[in-house]
């Protein structure tokens, strides 16, 4: 299984309910998404949509930080 991807927000233009500048989100891969310039990003509803990529920056975080990041997720 492919460890989880993060990236933090960097602009919610346009998108003030579903995204929180500064925060992080966890991306779920997809091809399509990323030729076209996007990411599918799960958002404030919980829901994975297309987002343009340039709103975000990527991290590589550790195994532990990705699974801790998972399970609050998972609460909230």
């Amino acid at each position: 299984m492919e460890e989880p991807k993060f990236v933090v927000c960097l602009s919610n233009e346009g998108f003030l309910a579903s995204l929180e500048i500064g925060k992080l989100y966890q991306i779920i891969p997809d091809e399509a998404a990323e030729k076209l310039g996007g990411l599918r990003v799960i958002d404030e509803d919980g829901e994975d949509y297309f987002y343009d990529a340039e709103m975000f920056c990527p991290l590589q975080v550790p195994p532990i930080v990705a699974q801790t990041l998972m399970s609050v997720s998972k609460q909230g």
